[in-house]
């Protein structure tokens, strides 16, 4: 039984080229089972908040960016708290034990401007999970990411531009171009 949640807290990652979009079409997806920083399951997805996203709860991210530019980035998770409702946002550096190692949210134009973080200008990806602890959610944008500047996918505590840090997964996001 260790031996199987351990296999399923690797995280596993299919890269595709050549996607039915067109010949120059980038696909990643990617997904583990969390664990508390320092359990020794996984460091690409990690719970601070044990309550909201239980250890052995699980995540997928999956990116595509189509020839000409454009990237759609999808989460999916299981196993988290019902008809409570998060924020999730793609952020710069890969996860860590301190929640605030992955730094800020990916700006497709950075900026200090707090006007600037809003769903156009980064990738958010809010979601509600249904009684089952099952949660979805998308964004689309005509933009990519910048090499090394796009990392992980952070799970807050509610909506919107902020809240708490409780879950994080470090995803290999690949930049466009």
């Amino acid at each position: 039984m260790v031996a199987g949640i351990c296999a399923g807290a690797v995280a596993a990652a299919v890269l595709a080229t050549g996607a039915p979009g067109g010949a120059d079409d980038l696909s990643l997806r990617t997904d583990a089972r969390f664990a508390a920083p320092g359990d020794g399951a996984s460091r690409k997805a990690l719970t601070y908040d044990r309550d909201l996203v239980p250890p052995g709860s699980w995540i997928e991210v999956r990116q595509h960016t189509d020839r000409g530019g454009a990237t759609t980035v999808r989460l999916r998770v299981r196993g988290l708290d019902p008809g409570h409702a998060y924020g999730a946002h793609v952020h710069q550096k890969p996860c860590g034990a301190d929640p605030a190692a992955a730094g800020g949210h990916y700006q497709h134009r950075p900026s200090t401007d707090p006007a600037d973080a809003n769903p156009h200008n980064e990738v958010w990806l809010d979601f509600t999970p249904d009684a089952h602890g099952e949660g979805r959610a998308h964004a689309r944008h005509d933009w990519g990411f910048r090499p090394g500047e796009a990392s992980s996918v952070v799970i807050h505590d509610r909506p919107g531009n902020s809240g708490a840090r409780v879950a994080c997964f470090t995803v290999p996001f690949r930049p466009t171009g």
